[in-house]
């Protein structure tokens, strides 16, 4: 047997896609070992693309686009159409996830695979009459969200949800930021001496509890990536909190136990305690 890209190139169908995987460098990737699944968009597929399209991701700046979209076609391992039948969604190379329905025939998001199981070297070949496409950041940013609706949803946040409505500052979390949040769990709520959760939620105590919430707000969006970069960081609340990458991420005394939730609106980092400003 070829391995994936020489089956291609051999049918005589594929030179859009071949000369695509050339110009994103991923021609040596698909002759590895794999194996991989390639959902295979013919020329006739690439032809119906807006007029230009083709071209313009052919360019050297465009390369990285070019590499998301084909490998939004490929997914890790060897599933054979008996198994894509079973699916209704498979996680690509790319990270984001293509809709299968095996109602009528096999959809691949809006393609339609018309041969399946073309087995190579390493890996088969399902081959596909239209260019699939991964979301682009702002669908894939339209779909997420909020940081107050996502710690609301994940359902572990409760008392912070409770506290950010007795400090006014969910209007604040729902709005554009971008926002950078250290969540501090229920659990890391009941870790504080009895009864100051309950004192804090108390009307009078507003300022002060919006003080310490504050403390777990950075401006801007810092992944972790990021994070790990820091000594320290400016918080909302104007002081400053430490942050210790030695091992793994401490925020003050808090560690880092969940990182990069992302969010419509910024990011949240889960952290096991609450950090209190001096």
């Amino acid at each position: 047997m070829k391995d994936i890209v020489d089956t291609a190139v051999g049918a005589g169908s594929f030179k859009t896609l071949a000369a695509a995987l050339g110009a994103a460098d991923l021609v040596d990737t698909l002759k590895g070992d794999g194996p991989f699944t390639v959902f295979a968009p013919t020329d006739d597929a690439f032809a119906k693309l807006p007029e230009g399209t083709v071209d313009d991701l052919l360019k050297p700046e465009n390369k990285d686009k070019l590499a998301g979209i084909l490998t939004y076609h490929v997914v890790a391992g060897k599933v054979m159409s008996g198994d894509v039948v079973k699916l209704t969604e498979a996680e690509t190379v790319n990270g984001q996830k293509v809709k299968i329905d095996a109602s009528e025939g096999v959809k691949v998001d809006d393609a339609t695979v018309t041969t399946a199981d073309v087995e190579c070297k390493n890996g088969v070949i399902h081959i596909i009459d239209a260019v699939i496409l991964p979301k682009m950041e702002e669908e894939k940013k339209e779909e997420m969200k909020d940081i107050v609706d996502t710690a609301v949803g994940a359902g572990s946040f409760k008392t912070l949800a409770a506290a950010l409505g007795a400090a006014d500052l969910v209007d604040t979390l729902k709005g554009d930021g971008p926002f950078t949040v250290f969540a501090p769990t229920d659990d890391a709520f009941a870790k504080l001496p009895e009864g100051t959760v309950d004192d804090l939620l108390k009307p009078e105590n507003k300022d002060k509890l919006a003080g310490i919430l504050t403390y777990h707000v950075v401006a801007g969006k810092v992944m972790s990536g990021d994070v790990v970069k820091l000594t320290e960081a400016e918080t909302v609340n104007g002081q400053k909190v430490k942050i210790d990458a030695s091992e793994g991420v401490k925020v003050d005394d808090a560690t880092v136990t969940t990182a990069d939730v992302e969010c419509k609106n910024g990011v949240i980092h889960i952290i096991d305690a609450v950090i209190l400003p001096k």
